[in-house]
């Protein structure tokens, strides 16, 4: 059976966001994991500020994993200090057996994305997890540079971070946020993305192999 990948998540800080605030992006962020996915049982939002998503493909996984990191960032409330994240846990494995909805469901992947994300530490935005604890030992040490690069993502950043992972040139993301195509190219190279994106592909190939 082919590896699917699960991510289950929360919104970080939340809570300190107004009814009103909250209502308008927990409606945005589901309509954007409908978006994403062609089965949209795939994706459900529960308990208000959290999710669960399941990805045939694995490096489409990671990359909306940090498409996620980067939307929450950029819808942080800069005027009353309120700044948002989310934590992220992926499960890699075989998924076993396909409810209504993918918080019906069961298998491997689901279970190694809910058991690990009840155990993330502060300052862990995205975890990974197969059933081969050899692979898991390595990826934890690339996750903790890359969680580093995470923590320290402005919402400038994240905002042409998560354009540019929707398939926007730099050009493209320059006329959109109405800015010179240098600044884009910035605010990438200060967010660490040169090194950041190959990382991630090596992630989704080290996962793969047998």
């Amino acid at each position: 059976m082919n590896a699917q990948a699960v991510i289950t998540g929360d919104i970080i800080n939340f809570t300190r966001l107004n009814a009103a605030n909250r209502k308008k992006l927990i409606e945005d962020t589901e309509l954007l994991l409908k978006r994403w996915i062609k089965e949209k049982q795939n994706a459900e939002i529960f308990r208000g500020d959290s999710y669960q998503v399941l990805f045939d493909d694995i490096f489409e996984a990671l990359t909306k994993s940090i498409q996620l990191i980067c939307w929450f960032k950029k819808h942080s409330d800069e005027k009353n200090k309120i700044y948002l994240s989310t934590r992220i846990s992926i499960g890699i494995g075989a998924v076993s057996y396909r409810g209504k909805n993918v918080l019906n469901s069961d298998g491997e992947a689901f279970h190694l994305s809910g058991r690990n994300f009840d155990t993330m530490k502060e300052g862990e935005f995205l975890t990974i997890h197969t059933n081969n604890e050899r692979k898991n030992a390595g990826i934890k040490i690339i996750l903790s540079f890359i969680n580093k690069y995470i923590a320290n993502w402005t919402m400038a950043q994240s905002e042409v971070i998560f354009l540019l992972l929707e398939g926007k040139t730099q050009q493209e993301i320059a006329e959109y946020l109405s800015l010179s195509q240098p600044s884009v190219n910035s605010r990438l190279k200060s967010a660490g993305w040169k090194e950041f994106e190959p990382t991630m592909r090596y992630i989704a190939e080290l996962v793969k192999q047998e």
